[in-house]
């Protein structure tokens, strides 16, 4: 951040110094900058954020034709209402004591004394679509009047996560800015001033240690900062944010050119994902005891954002898969970054400096293309990749990609043995692949005995005979492995080869040649035995029979005279 001078060009006033807090406390009494205007310079919607020049007060409602003021956004985009427990014991606060400088101060309920206790919190951001600029307009109903109201509006970036005893407040983390406002003058000479979080380095408390609230404290001017108190009391008609009437000195609001502030520079992507706003108890002392607290988490910049997830055609794990982003139309141009797909399937930005999600932060408006640098093996990129698309300012773009499993294919292959030279087998017969994943698939070979199924995950597939043709048996089921991105169309399955066994019928008979003259018991192996009818004659028929019995068969025939 550049350090500017008085008489700089383009009129901005700012001076940032490095004092001591005694110092600068002593320095901030003597320092009394009014709002020259109720429009900041370069308002897209004229905005009436600080104290009219006619009616030299603040108040919600349009005093001059042609500008907004609360009333006109109320609703709109942008716009954010935060209703805030009053006057109760269960008010959330920094608990009494916190130091400013902890990175996690604890949250309680507290009863806050009135003139610092919160009602209605209300802001309101837009962007100059010609110079970039970021505006933050903020309003704040306390309880009771407060002559000279202080405040604090800290902007947080939420790259470090949240605080782990206080639940849905995030890490103070470096780089986030404190706005420390103070109403002074019953609210007509509003003074801003702007400090960062640091990791190391002197702090504003000077006997504090690192990360803090650093030393470097920034003066905003006129120009780029503005704001007032209601002199006057507004009824309920004229207060659209919480509809009660007020009296002198409850409502405060102020408006801040955020980009002139170099709290989010021009032309840089720099977002803030949550804001605390603060009463604070004194004026002029930045670090002065904490109040009533409100917890706005509604984004502020105009930073754009990927989210990638991935899943696989089959359900299986993408883990492992990397993507990267390029800005521009195609995958030639610069790089913005990586992020690689863990178990569930979302896809964890590489450097860390953001949590999941999104995969990409930070991202300025424009054209980017993304494309899978590393797939998982055993699958083809999603069809649509690479992916072009067009980001506005402050979208958050959700893409979701399906990657093909590469499947494979098995030849079957089908010979018959001692097949009749003079005569072609028959060597159509039925087939049944049971895949790596159970799934049954059903096929015939053709007259030559050739047949193929693809579309098979990778991995054992078992070929099972399930209908070998007439006077052949089945062949032993073959277990296979399918390789993927294979296929029929190219022949370049796995193969997997039956020989089918002629089939043999057996019958032994017996004839009494004097009808009931004898009875006969036959008995082949271990089939049942057959005996002769009254006459003596009979027979034992055995079909189907392998030649895959080395000792062969062996039939008894016992006749019984």
């Amino acid at each position: 951040m550049a350090t500017r001078v008085l008489g700089q060009t383009g009129g901005r006033r700012r001076r940032r110094f490095l004092l001591a807090p005694i110092v600068l406390v002593l320095l901030l009494a003597l320092l009394v900058i009014s709002s020259a205007s109720g429009v900041l310079p370069g308002s897209p919607s004229s905005f009436e954020s600080g104290n009219d020049p006619t009616l030299g007060l603040g108040n919600m409602v349009v005093t001059t034709a042609g500008n907004t003021d609360w009333e006109s956004v109320v609703g709109e985009a942008g716009y954010v209402h935060l209703p805030d427990t009053a006057a109760s014991n269960s008010d959330d606060s920094f608990t009494p004591g916190s130091k400013q400088d902890e990175v996690c101060p604890t949250i309680e309920g507290h009863k806050n004394p009135p003139k610092d206790d919160f009602t209605d919190v209300a802001s309101f951001t837009e962007k100059n679509a010609t110079t970039g600029d970021v505006y933050l307009y903020g309003a704040t109903i306390r309880y009771a009047s407060n002559g000279n109201a202080s405040e604090n509006i800290e902007l947080k970036q939420g790259t470090s996560g949240e605080c782990a005893g206080s639940p849905g407040l995030l890490e103070r983390t470096p780089g986030d800015k404190l706005i420390a406002i103070d109403y002074l003058g019953g609210g007509s000479a509003p003074e801003f001033h702007v400090l960062t979080w640091v990791a190391s380095g002197p702090c504003f408390v000077s006997n504090h240690p690192a990360p803090c609230w650093g030393a470097t404290v920034l003066e905003l001017d006129p120009a780029e900062a503005e704001g007032g108190v209601n002199a006057s009391p507004i009824t309920a008609a004229d207060n659209p944010i919480s509809g009660v009437a007020l009296k002198a000195g409850q409502f405060a609001e102020f408006g801040v050119n955020l980009s002139d502030a170099d709290i989010i520079p021009p032309g840089a992507c720099k977002g803030f994902s949550q804001t605390i706003w603060e009463s604070r108890s004194a004026g002029s002392s930045f670090v002065s005891s904490t109040k009533d607290i409100s917890i706005d988490n509604h984004d502020i910049n105009t930073c754009a954002s990927v989210t990638v997830t991935k899943v696989g055609s089959d359900g299986g794990s993408q883990a492992g898969a990397e993507f990267t982003l390029y800005e521009g139309a195609d995958t030639t141009g610069t790089p913005v970054g990586t992020c690689t797909v863990d178990a569930a399937g979302d896809c964890v930005n590489d450097d860390g400096t953001t949590d999941f999600p999104p995969s990409f932060a930070e991202l300025q408006p424009g054209q980017y293309t993304i494309d899978e640098t590393v797939v998982p093996a055993g699958y083809d990129p999603d069809p649509d990749l690479p992916f072009t698309f067009t980001l506005a300012e402050s979208q958050n773009l959700e893409l979701e990609f399906t990657d093909i499993l590469q499947t494979g294919a098995i030849t079957i292959v089908k010979t018959a043995k001692h097949a009749d030279p003079n005569s072609s087998p028959n060597l159509v017969a039925g087939f049944t692949v049971t895949d790596s994943d159970d799934g049954t698939h059903t096929t015939s070979t053709d007259a030559d005995g050739n047949a193929c199924v693809d579309g098979l995950p990778p991995g054992e597939a078992t070929v099972s005979e399930t209908g070998p043709p007439a006077g052949y048996s089945a062949g032993p089921d073959v277990t296979v492995t399918v390789a993927g991105n294979t296929t029929c169309t190219n022949a370049d399955g796995v193969v997997a080869s039956f020989e089918n066994i002629p089939l043999t019928d057996l019958t032994v008979s017996v004839d009494s040649q004097v009808d009931g003259g004898t009875a006969s018991t036959i008995t082949c192996g271990s089939e049942p035995t057959a005996t002769t009818d009254p006459d003596g004659d009979g027979s034992l028929t055995l079909t189907n029979l392998e030649p895959n019995d080395p000792d062969g068969i062996v039939c008894t025939i016992v006749i019984d005279p």
